[in-house]
Protein backbone atom coordinates (compact mmCIF):
# COMPACT_ATOMS: atom_id res chain seq x y z
CA UNK A 1 0.00 0.00 0.00
CA UNK A 2 1.30 3.43 -0.89
CA UNK A 3 0.02 6.94 -0.23
CA UNK A 4 1.18 9.92 -2.29
CA UNK A 5 0.45 13.62 -2.06
CA UNK A 6 -1.04 15.56 -4.98
CA UNK A 7 2.46 16.50 -6.19
CA UNK A 8 3.53 12.83 -6.27
CA UNK A 9 5.62 12.71 -3.09
CA UNK A 10 5.32 9.32 -1.36
CA UNK A 11 4.35 9.76 2.31
CA UNK A 12 3.55 6.12 3.18
CA UNK A 13 4.63 2.70 1.95
CA UNK A 14 3.80 -0.57 3.72
CA UNK A 15 3.80 -4.23 2.71
CA UNK A 16 2.03 -7.09 4.42
CA UNK A 17 2.76 -10.73 3.71
CA UNK A 18 0.18 -13.48 4.13
CA UNK A 19 1.43 -17.06 4.28
CA UNK A 20 1.87 -19.91 6.72
CA UNK A 21 4.83 -19.21 8.96
CA UNK A 22 7.09 -22.12 9.78
CA UNK A 23 10.24 -23.05 11.62
CA UNK A 24 12.77 -25.87 11.43
CA UNK A 25 11.97 -26.83 15.09
CA UNK A 26 15.58 -26.16 16.15
CA UNK A 27 15.35 -22.37 16.40
CA UNK A 28 12.67 -19.68 16.64
CA UNK A 29 13.79 -18.20 13.32
CA UNK A 30 11.02 -18.04 10.69
CA UNK A 31 11.66 -20.05 7.54
CA UNK A 32 9.76 -19.45 4.33
CA UNK A 33 11.24 -21.97 1.90
CA UNK A 34 9.20 -25.17 1.53
CA UNK A 35 12.39 -27.23 1.44
CA UNK A 36 13.30 -26.31 5.06
CA UNK A 37 9.89 -26.15 6.76
CA UNK A 38 9.24 -28.91 9.25
CA UNK A 39 6.57 -27.39 11.48
CA UNK A 40 3.92 -24.71 10.94
CA UNK A 41 3.63 -22.38 13.90
CA UNK A 42 1.11 -19.83 12.64
CA UNK A 43 -1.13 -19.49 9.62
CA UNK A 44 -1.49 -15.91 8.37
CA UNK A 45 -2.41 -16.88 4.82
CA UNK A 46 -5.48 -15.61 2.97
CA UNK A 47 -8.15 -18.28 3.04
CA UNK A 48 -10.41 -18.96 0.03
CA UNK A 49 -13.89 -17.44 0.14
CA UNK A 50 -13.14 -15.50 3.36
CA UNK A 51 -12.91 -11.73 3.63
CA UNK A 52 -10.14 -10.09 5.63
CA UNK A 53 -10.35 -6.59 7.08
CA UNK A 54 -7.11 -4.66 7.48
CA UNK A 55 -6.41 -1.25 9.02
CA UNK A 56 -3.59 1.11 8.12
CA UNK A 57 -2.73 4.27 10.06
CA UNK A 58 -1.02 6.91 7.97
CA UNK A 59 0.65 9.82 9.72
CA UNK A 60 0.38 12.69 7.23
CA UNK A 61 2.92 15.50 7.15
CA UNK A 62 1.74 18.85 8.42
CA UNK A 63 -0.38 20.70 5.89
CA UNK A 64 -1.29 17.59 3.88
CA UNK A 65 -5.04 16.90 3.92
CA UNK A 66 -5.46 14.72 0.84
CA UNK A 67 -3.51 11.69 -0.46
CA UNK A 68 -3.86 9.24 -3.32
CA UNK A 69 -3.86 5.72 -1.85
CA UNK A 70 -3.02 2.66 -3.96
CA UNK A 71 -3.50 -0.89 -2.69
CA UNK A 72 -2.16 -3.82 -4.67
CA UNK A 73 -2.76 -7.52 -3.98
CA UNK A 74 0.02 -9.62 -5.48
CA UNK A 75 0.78 -13.33 -5.56
CA UNK A 76 4.40 -14.31 -5.09
CA UNK A 77 5.14 -17.30 -7.29
CA UNK A 78 8.59 -18.35 -6.17
CA UNK A 79 10.66 -15.48 -4.85
CA UNK A 80 10.07 -11.73 -4.43
CA UNK A 81 11.15 -11.04 -8.03
CA UNK A 82 8.28 -13.14 -9.41
CA UNK A 83 4.97 -11.45 -8.56
CA UNK A 84 1.60 -11.56 -10.27
CA UNK A 85 -0.72 -8.66 -9.55
CA UNK A 86 -4.19 -10.02 -8.78
CA UNK A 87 -6.02 -6.81 -7.94
CA UNK A 88 -5.16 -3.11 -7.67
CA UNK A 89 -7.29 -0.21 -6.48
CA UNK A 90 -6.51 3.50 -6.21
CA UNK A 91 -8.56 6.07 -4.33
CA UNK A 92 -8.22 9.71 -3.30
CA UNK A 93 -8.64 10.02 0.47
CA UNK A 94 -9.25 13.35 2.17
CA UNK A 95 -9.52 14.47 5.80
CA UNK A 96 -11.94 17.21 4.74
CA UNK A 97 -15.66 16.51 4.78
Amino acid sequence: MTAKTADGKEVYNKERHYHPQATDCRTNKMLYGAQVKTQYIRDTSLQPMETKDESFEIMLPEGVRTVDVTVSLRYEIWKPDHMIEIHKISKKVSLDR
